[in-house]
């Protein structure tokens, strides 16, 4: 059979080398270390106009029509010559960062891109964040690449707030189900974000999560990236703030979280309504819908497995390997950390390096790997204080 022709539509315009000075430097710089992977965003611009979006963060949230900073080939050239890619191991996200890789008029380079990276035979995970629409002939192109570990997230919120999020949810939800029904070569996963106490974390919310759940491989939940820019936009536009308090990481706070939770044990305590498998963290939920263990070495914060299916924590477990104190050295100083470095039983601990270093040694070795200065609290699992309360625990970094 053969395998479908990607659509062929007119490149987007290029941006000159003045239009691209002009830009937030952070958006120039098409590749980013993220804790997902390394993250290649080449096209710039989108009119969802999701009031949280991230592209706040880079002065370019009212660039409504998407354009590129260069050809998909040069921009996959400077992927996998990066020096933090390695072959096979590194996991990639494609345009999660400054537009959506649906969207119809960056799609063709959405899937121009991943041939690229399948013609070199790379199996490397591969993450495509979407909340756009996905048809029959879509999910026939993504089931096309042989080599990719290529996995869909769909983000669903359910927020019916017209200024917050003007993009019906309906549309993600039929991609989701779209996407799983056929997918033979991809995986989809129901990205269940951002969780936002009184907005969307009702019943008939979480009702409507646990039916979409049905339609993943796997469904991870999270909160909201309230930085200061996102809540002056907030502010400006008159929409209601969701905290007082901005924060670096992700706010997730603990009722919510256990509101979640409680209803997932109780359908499954009383052999009520079914739930898909679910995760706090995206490499998690990755990891599974694959049958793999986690990359990014999770299973060292143990209290984030106590939701996971038994049989994925035995994987998990068995991948976890504690690296050698002389060998995390060794590379954490090439990579320029100072003062100790610290091998422990959930974590590498070390400082003076930013998250892109910190998060190649993390997916090098498999093992978590955190900053002195910003550490982790226990049960908190990597989220911003707000909305929790100290417990007793295991003192952690």
């Amino acid at each position: 059979m053969t395998a479908p022709s990607i659509p062929r539509r007119r490149s987007l315009p290029l941006l000159n080398a003045e239009q691209i000075s002009g830009l937030n430097p952070g958006l120039a710089d098409v590749i980013e270390y993220r804790k997902s992977g390394l993250s290649l965003n080449h096209v710039v611009g989108c009119p969802l106009d999701c009031g949280y979006c991230v592209r706040h963060l880079f002065d370019n949230f009212e660039m409504k029509t998407p354009r590129a900073l260069m050809s998909d080939g040069a921009a996959v050239a400077l992927l996998v010559g990066h020096p933090y890619f390695r072959p096979h191991k590194t996991p990639i996200q494609v345009f999660n960062r400054a537009t959506d890789p649906m969207l119809p008029v960056v799609k063709p380079h959405t899937f121009e891109v991943l041939r690229l990276l399948d013609e070199q035979g790379l199996t490397n995970h591969v993450l495509v964040i979407t909340r756009w629409r996905a048809s029959g002939e879509d999910c026939a192109v993504l089931n096309s690449f042989k080599h990719l570990r290529l996995t869909v997230l769909v983000t669903h919120s359910g927020i019916d707030h017209p200024e917050i999020e003007p993009v019906n949810s309906t549309y993600a939800a039929d991609s989701l189900r779209m996407l799983h029904e056929h997918a033979e070569n991809y995986r989809t996963v129901l990205y269940w974000r951002p969780i936002v106490p009184g907005l969307n974390d009702s019943d008939d919310h979480i009702e409507r999560a646990r039916e979409l759940s049905l339609h993943a491989h796997a469904t991870v939940f999270t909160g909201l990236f309230f930085r200061d820019e996102i809540k002056a936009y907030y502010e400006s536009h008159g929409m209601p703030t969701p905290y007082e308090d901005t924060a670096r990481r992700k706010i997730m706070p603990e009722q919510a979280e256990q509101r979640i939770l409680d209803a997932f044990d109780l359908d499954q305590a009383v052999g009520g309504a079914e739930w898909g498998s679910l995760f706090r963290k995206t490499s998690c939920g990755v990891a599974y819908a694959w049958g793999e263990p986690d990359y990014n070495g999770h299973y060292g914060v143990r209290e984030l497995c106590d939701i996971c299916p038994p049989k994925q924590i035995a994987l998990c477990k068995k991948a976890w390997v504690r690296p050698p104190l002389d060998a995390v050295t060794h590379e954490a100083r090439a990579l320029g950390a100072t003062g100790d470095v610290e091998v422990n039983d959930r974590a590498i601990v070390v400082e003076g390096l930013d998250e892109p270093p910190r998060y190649y040694l993390q997916h090098g070795f498999g093992y978590q790997c955190h900053d002195r200065s910003k550490p982790h609290h226990y049960r908190q699992h990597g989220r911003a204080p707000i909305g929790w309360e100290a417990e007793d625990g295991p003192k952690t970094a």
